[in-house]
Protein backbone atom coordinates (compact mmCIF):
# COMPACT_ATOMS: atom_id res chain seq x y z
CA UNK A 1 0.00 0.00 0.00
CA UNK A 2 1.23 3.48 -0.85
CA UNK A 3 0.66 6.40 1.49
CA UNK A 4 0.35 10.07 0.56
CA UNK A 5 2.62 10.97 3.50
CA UNK A 6 5.27 8.98 5.33
CA UNK A 7 3.69 6.32 7.55
CA UNK A 8 4.45 6.86 11.25
CA UNK A 9 6.53 4.20 13.01
CA UNK A 10 4.61 1.65 15.06
CA UNK A 11 5.02 2.33 18.80
CA UNK A 12 6.30 -0.60 20.83
CA UNK A 13 7.44 -1.66 24.29
CA UNK A 14 10.40 -4.05 24.79
CA UNK A 15 9.72 -7.49 26.25
CA UNK A 16 12.08 -8.56 29.02
CA UNK A 17 14.48 -11.23 27.82
CA UNK A 18 13.16 -11.24 24.24
CA UNK A 19 14.39 -9.78 20.97
CA UNK A 20 10.82 -9.40 19.76
CA UNK A 21 8.87 -6.37 21.00
CA UNK A 22 5.25 -5.70 21.97
CA UNK A 23 3.45 -3.46 19.42
CA UNK A 24 1.21 -0.84 21.00
CA UNK A 25 -2.26 -0.33 19.55
CA UNK A 26 -4.13 1.62 22.22
CA UNK A 27 -3.52 2.75 25.79
CA UNK A 28 -6.50 2.64 28.16
CA UNK A 29 -6.24 4.00 31.70
CA UNK A 30 -8.51 3.16 34.64
CA UNK A 31 -9.30 6.34 36.54
CA UNK A 32 -9.30 6.57 40.34
CA UNK A 33 -8.85 2.82 40.90
CA UNK A 34 -7.26 3.14 44.36
CA UNK A 35 -9.61 4.35 47.10
CA UNK A 36 -7.03 6.58 48.78
CA UNK A 37 -6.21 8.30 45.49
CA UNK A 38 -9.90 8.78 44.71
CA UNK A 39 -10.31 10.49 48.07
CA UNK A 40 -7.26 12.73 47.60
CA UNK A 41 -8.79 13.85 44.29
CA UNK A 42 -12.06 14.70 46.07
CA UNK A 43 -14.21 11.70 45.10
CA UNK A 44 -16.05 8.92 46.94
CA UNK A 45 -14.72 5.57 45.68
CA UNK A 46 -17.71 3.63 47.01
CA UNK A 47 -20.10 5.28 44.52
CA UNK A 48 -18.30 4.99 41.21
CA UNK A 49 -18.23 2.29 38.53
CA UNK A 50 -14.88 2.10 36.74
CA UNK A 51 -14.19 4.75 34.12
CA UNK A 52 -11.51 4.94 31.47
CA UNK A 53 -9.58 7.52 29.50
CA UNK A 54 -7.03 7.02 26.74
CA UNK A 55 -3.51 8.06 25.83
CA UNK A 56 -2.18 7.92 22.27
CA UNK A 57 -0.09 4.86 21.51
CA UNK A 58 2.96 6.95 20.65
CA UNK A 59 3.01 8.43 24.18
CA UNK A 60 4.90 5.29 25.28
CA UNK A 61 8.62 5.58 25.87
CA UNK A 62 11.24 3.63 27.85
CA UNK A 63 11.97 6.45 30.30
CA UNK A 64 15.50 7.68 30.80
CA UNK A 65 16.25 11.32 30.05
CA UNK A 66 13.15 13.19 28.89
CA UNK A 67 12.43 16.83 28.09
CA UNK A 68 10.17 18.57 30.58
CA UNK A 69 6.65 18.89 29.07
CA UNK A 70 5.59 22.25 27.70
CA UNK A 71 2.66 24.40 28.86
CA UNK A 72 2.51 23.22 32.46
CA UNK A 73 3.52 24.49 35.86
CA UNK A 74 2.16 21.44 37.69
CA UNK A 75 3.34 18.13 36.22
CA UNK A 76 2.31 15.12 38.35
CA UNK A 77 3.46 11.50 38.48
CA UNK A 78 1.04 8.56 38.74
CA UNK A 79 2.69 5.15 39.17
CA UNK A 80 0.67 2.21 37.77
CA UNK A 81 0.85 -1.46 36.90
CA UNK A 82 0.32 -1.94 33.17
CA UNK A 83 -1.52 -4.89 31.61
CA UNK A 84 -0.51 -5.93 28.08
CA UNK A 85 -3.32 -7.58 26.10
CA UNK A 86 -2.24 -10.51 23.94
CA UNK A 87 -5.62 -11.89 22.87
CA UNK A 88 -8.53 -9.77 21.71
CA UNK A 89 -12.22 -9.98 22.41
CA UNK A 90 -15.49 -8.23 23.20
CA UNK A 91 -17.77 -8.85 26.18
CA UNK A 92 -15.04 -10.89 27.83
CA UNK A 93 -16.21 -12.88 30.83
CA UNK A 94 -14.49 -11.91 34.06
CA UNK A 95 -13.48 -15.49 34.80
CA UNK A 96 -11.81 -15.72 31.37
CA UNK A 97 -10.21 -12.26 31.33
CA UNK A 98 -6.72 -13.33 32.38
CA UNK A 99 -6.53 -15.61 29.35
CA UNK A 100 -6.32 -12.40 27.31
CA UNK A 101 -3.27 -11.02 29.16
CA UNK A 102 0.16 -11.34 27.59
CA UNK A 103 2.12 -9.75 30.42
CA UNK A 104 2.70 -6.89 32.81
CA UNK A 105 4.87 -3.80 33.18
CA UNK A 106 5.10 -0.75 35.40
CA UNK A 107 4.43 2.69 33.99
CA UNK A 108 3.98 6.35 34.78
CA UNK A 109 0.80 8.16 33.78
CA UNK A 110 2.33 11.65 33.66
CA UNK A 111 -0.30 14.35 34.02
CA UNK A 112 -0.33 18.09 33.42
CA UNK A 113 -2.52 18.65 36.48
CA UNK A 114 -3.04 22.36 35.95
CA UNK A 115 -4.38 21.76 32.45
CA UNK A 116 -6.59 18.95 33.75
CA UNK A 117 -7.97 21.11 36.57
CA UNK A 118 -8.82 23.93 34.19
CA UNK A 119 -10.54 21.54 31.77
CA UNK A 120 -12.56 19.99 34.58
CA UNK A 121 -13.62 23.42 35.82
CA UNK A 122 -14.89 24.29 32.35
CA UNK A 123 -16.46 20.83 31.81
CA UNK A 124 -14.18 20.25 28.83
CA UNK A 125 -12.26 17.13 27.74
CA UNK A 126 -8.84 16.78 29.36
CA UNK A 127 -6.89 14.83 26.74
CA UNK A 128 -4.20 17.52 26.60
CA UNK A 129 -3.47 16.92 30.27
CA UNK A 130 -2.92 13.19 29.78
CA UNK A 131 -2.04 12.51 26.14
CA UNK A 132 0.92 14.79 25.53
CA UNK A 133 4.20 13.65 23.98
CA UNK A 134 6.16 11.08 26.02
CA UNK A 135 3.51 11.09 28.75
CA UNK A 136 3.66 7.32 29.26
CA UNK A 137 7.05 5.91 30.30
CA UNK A 138 6.74 2.11 30.56
CA UNK A 139 9.20 -0.57 31.67
CA UNK A 140 9.84 -3.70 29.57
CA UNK A 141 6.89 -6.08 29.65
CA UNK A 142 7.30 -9.33 31.57
CA UNK A 143 5.21 -12.21 30.14
CA UNK A 144 2.56 -13.60 32.48
CA UNK A 145 3.87 -17.05 31.58
CA UNK A 146 6.91 -16.21 33.71
CA UNK A 147 5.41 -14.32 36.65
CA UNK A 148 1.76 -15.30 36.74
CA UNK A 149 -0.89 -12.63 37.36
CA UNK A 150 0.08 -10.27 40.21
CA UNK A 151 -2.71 -9.47 42.66
CA UNK A 152 -0.59 -8.06 45.47
CA UNK A 153 2.78 -6.43 45.90
CA UNK A 154 4.19 -2.99 46.64
CA UNK A 155 3.92 -0.31 43.98
CA UNK A 156 5.92 2.84 44.64
CA UNK A 157 7.56 5.89 43.12
CA UNK A 158 10.33 8.06 44.53
CA UNK A 159 11.27 11.56 43.43
CA UNK A 160 14.95 12.36 43.95
CA UNK A 161 15.13 9.40 46.34
CA UNK A 162 12.13 10.43 48.47
CA UNK A 163 9.08 8.15 48.53
CA UNK A 164 6.07 10.04 47.17
CA UNK A 165 3.59 7.29 46.29
CA UNK A 166 3.36 3.85 47.82
CA UNK A 167 0.61 1.28 47.88
CA UNK A 168 -0.19 -2.36 47.19
CA UNK A 169 -1.83 -3.94 44.16
CA UNK A 170 -4.36 -5.56 46.50
CA UNK A 171 -5.77 -2.07 47.17
CA UNK A 172 -7.20 -1.71 43.66
CA UNK A 173 -10.96 -1.15 43.70
CA UNK A 174 -11.42 -2.95 40.37
CA UNK A 175 -9.22 -5.99 39.79
CA UNK A 176 -7.50 -6.68 36.47
CA UNK A 177 -10.16 -9.26 35.40
CA UNK A 178 -12.95 -6.86 36.36
CA UNK A 179 -11.37 -3.99 34.46
CA UNK A 180 -10.83 -6.10 31.34
CA UNK A 181 -14.38 -7.46 31.44
CA UNK A 182 -15.90 -4.00 31.94
CA UNK A 183 -13.83 -2.27 29.25
CA UNK A 184 -14.48 -5.02 26.70
CA UNK A 185 -18.20 -4.27 26.89
CA UNK A 186 -17.53 -0.84 25.37
CA UNK A 187 -14.63 -1.50 22.97
CA UNK A 188 -13.22 -4.59 21.32
CA UNK A 189 -9.87 -5.24 22.92
CA UNK A 190 -7.11 -6.33 20.56
CA UNK A 191 -3.56 -7.65 20.85
CA UNK A 192 -1.31 -4.66 21.44
CA UNK A 193 -3.67 -2.85 23.80
CA UNK A 194 -2.28 -1.66 27.13
CA UNK A 195 -4.37 -1.04 30.25
CA UNK A 196 -2.96 1.14 33.01
CA UNK A 197 -4.67 -0.01 36.19
CA UNK A 198 -4.72 3.07 38.43
CA UNK A 199 -2.50 4.77 40.97
CA UNK A 200 -2.28 4.94 44.78
CA UNK A 201 -2.39 8.18 46.76
CA UNK A 202 0.54 10.54 46.98
CA UNK A 203 0.63 12.14 43.54
CA UNK A 204 2.84 15.22 43.62
CA UNK A 205 4.51 17.80 41.43
CA UNK A 206 7.62 17.06 39.39
CA UNK A 207 10.09 19.82 38.53
CA UNK A 208 12.74 20.15 35.83
CA UNK A 209 15.81 18.22 36.93
CA UNK A 210 13.87 15.72 39.04
CA UNK A 211 14.50 11.96 38.82
CA UNK A 212 11.60 9.52 39.27
CA UNK A 213 12.09 5.85 40.10
CA UNK A 214 8.99 3.69 39.92
CA UNK A 215 8.76 0.06 41.00
CA UNK A 216 6.11 -2.65 41.05
CA UNK A 217 7.02 -5.70 43.08
CA UNK A 218 7.61 -8.74 40.90
CA UNK A 219 6.94 -6.77 37.71
CA UNK A 220 9.66 -4.23 37.05
CA UNK A 221 10.94 -0.70 37.42
CA UNK A 222 11.05 2.53 35.45
CA UNK A 223 13.34 5.52 35.85
CA UNK A 224 12.87 8.99 34.37
CA UNK A 225 14.96 12.15 34.68
CA UNK A 226 13.45 15.38 33.38
CA UNK A 227 15.81 17.86 31.80
CA UNK A 228 16.78 20.78 33.98
CA UNK A 229 15.33 24.15 33.03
Amino acid sequence: MNYVVSAPPLPFVPVQGEEAVFPVRRIWCVGRNFADHAREMGHDPTREPPFFFAKPADAVNPGGDLPFPSVTQDLHHEIEMVVAIGKGGSNIAEDQALEHVYGYAVGLDMTRRDIQAEAKKLARPWELSKGFDQSCPISPIVPAARIGHPTRGKIEVTVNGKVQQTGDLNQMIWTVPEAIAFLSRYVALQPGDLIMTGTPAGVSSVKPGDTLHGTCEGVGEIRVTYAAA
